[in-house]
């Protein structure tokens, strides 16, 4: 089996909301090896959970995807994320406000910058939305994994309201409108069973 990280493999790196949300979303696709959150696209080195929610380090919360391009693509997993998020509110998703929530994409090479670019205008032209895409789009400098208790929030606490009541739908919605992409079973073969994330910051 392709582990992560192999030869095989490509990484995103996404930011629309509270990583909580877009977790459990990604990891339900069908071709996602893991689902990593953390922090990204800030100044501050080895960032906290506390700190980035003080909103003084520039960081966002973000999720790390690892994915297999045959099996899903960028521009779906794009795609995706559009469709769980607003990407229109600055700095703010839902009752969740500060710029560790804004809408980001990070891309690691010129050619996902590319497709991120031509799906952000495909969007903007169908105008689902009545105010402008305000997703910032930059490089990846430096991945921070999050603390492990963040890691698989959805699984470990199902009756939570917070899970129950925001997240829940999130997952229920992306299911519903990519039946194609989804995941068969729970026991996809390719689910990372060791989904949590290395202890170490990554680029």
């Amino acid at each position: 089996m392709t582990t992560p990280g192999s030869s095989d493999s490509e990484q995103a790196t996404l930011g629309g909301g509270c990583f909580w949300c877009l977790e459990p979303v990604f990891a339900g696709l069908q071709g996602v090896l893991r689902v990593v959150p953390g922090y990204a696209g800030g100044w501050s080195e080895s960032p906290t959970y506390q700190a980035v929610c003080s909103g003084t380090t520039g960081h966002a919360e973000v999720v790390q995807v690892t994915f297999l391009p045959e099996r899903i693509s960028y521009e779906e997993l794009l795609q995706v994320f559009f469709t769980i998020h607003d990407p229109t509110t600055p700095d703010r998703q839902g009752a969740d406000v500060g710029p560790q929530y804004r809408s980001i994409i990070l891309h690691h090479h010129d050619g996902q910058e590319e497709v991120a670019r031509t799906v952000i205008q495909e969007l903007e032209e169908e105008g689902l939305w009545d105010a402008p895409i305000v997703t910032e789009l930059t490089r990846l400098e430096t991945f921070y994994p999050a603390e492990s208790e963040h890691h698989d929030y959805f699984d470990r606490n199902p009756g939570a309201a917070f899970c129950r009541f925001v997240i829940e739908p999130k997952v229920r919605k992306a299911r519903e409108r990519f039946r194609h992409l989804w995941r068969s079973s729970d026991s996809d073969a390719d689910a990372d069973p060791g989904r949590q994330a290395s202890s170490g910051p990554s680029a």
